[in-house]
């Protein structure tokens, strides 16, 4: 049977965008139009067969995506969430175990320096191995002007969005071997930063360069490190910035597809960068924009 390919303008586009605002970190139920993680539409082909992977933030938003996608394709899947989280962590996990895969959730604040050092560990013990690790969670606000960007401020965007990462993989290094994947959530805010997202942008691009250099210290062992880029995502991360209604209401319809993307959209970026098909790609950045440069 022949299919024919979605126009991706119109593709989950929905006809209204409410402006709509809430506090951090927000949950998928508070939005309208709910994302779209692949609950229904995500099909799975074994790409992924017998992998043990980490997803930090996996909860909702772009790690939900990722989770359910990772299931799917046959990995057992640990992710972490806040404990304010614990609601949407149900959801992730029940529908990872009714994809017939193990769920592992791991409660806990990254911030928290000996958290994120031992769920490499925790993953270890629950699901028997660790195969692919992706370090998602982030946080970001609005910020009018670089006043806004105080130490507090910056500690903490810092220690969610980069530190948190670094004492993951410092940590998960003896359990990875050749053959595994290390994905991390970068932005196109690494390439064309919003001064209003500064300190975010400025992670982001701290990641960019961390995956670079990674990967050129550890091919040698066969590991391979890459991130995703991704641009306007309907994610909880959008109400919760503080942007105002307004801003809301017209996400991403500056990108060249005219419309901000689902969390599902990126699911097969993650996918390629853990599965056997990129086994010679290391080191990249891969850009899900909407069109958008990198």
């Amino acid at each position: 049977m022949t299919t024919q390919p979605s126009d991706p303008t119109t593709v989950h586009r929905s006809d209204e965008m409410p402006g709509q605002e809430f506090e951090a970190p927000g949950s998928p139920e508070q939005m309208a139009p709910e994302p779209d993680h692949g609950e229904e539409s995500y099909r799975g082909n074994g790409r992924l067969s017998g992998r043990r992977a980490l997803i930090t933030g996996g909860d909702s938003g772009i790690g939900r995506a990722v989770a359910i996608a990772f299931a799917r394709e046959g990995a057992d899947v640990a992710f972490t969430h806040l404990p304010e989280e614990g609601g949407d962590a149900e959801t992730t996990a029940s529908i990872i175990r009714d994809a017939g895969r193990t769920a592992a959730v791991l409660e806990g604040d990254l911030r928290d320096e000996l958290f994120a050092e031992g769920i490499a560990q925790k993953v270890v013990d629950e699901l028997g191995g660790l195969d692919i690790i992706v370090l998602n969670a982030a946080r970001q606000g609005d910020r009018e002007s670089l006043h806004d960007v105080t130490g507090d401020v910056l500690r903490e965007t810092f220690e969610t969005n980069l530190f948190s990462q670094v004492a993951t993989l410092r940590a998960a290094l003896p359990h990875l071997r050749a053959g595994s994947s290390v994905i991390l959530t970068a932005s196109i805010q690494a390439f064309d930063p919003s001064p209003g997202l500064i300190d975010y942008a400025m992670t982001k691009a701290s990641q960019v360069a961390f995956v670079r250099a990674m990967a050129q210290q550890w091919g040698p062992e066969g590991i391979r490190i890459n991130a995703v880029a991704p641009g306007p995502i309907w994610t909880p991360l959008i109400p919760s910035t503080g942007w105002g209604e307004e801003k809301v209401e017209s996400f991403g319809q500056d990108t060249p597809l005219g419309r901000p993307g689902q969390p599902v959209e990126l699911a097969g970026a993650y996918v390629y960068l853990a599965s056997e098909e990129s086994t010679y790609t290391s080191g990249t950045v891969l850009g899900v924009t909407g069109g958008r440069h990198l």
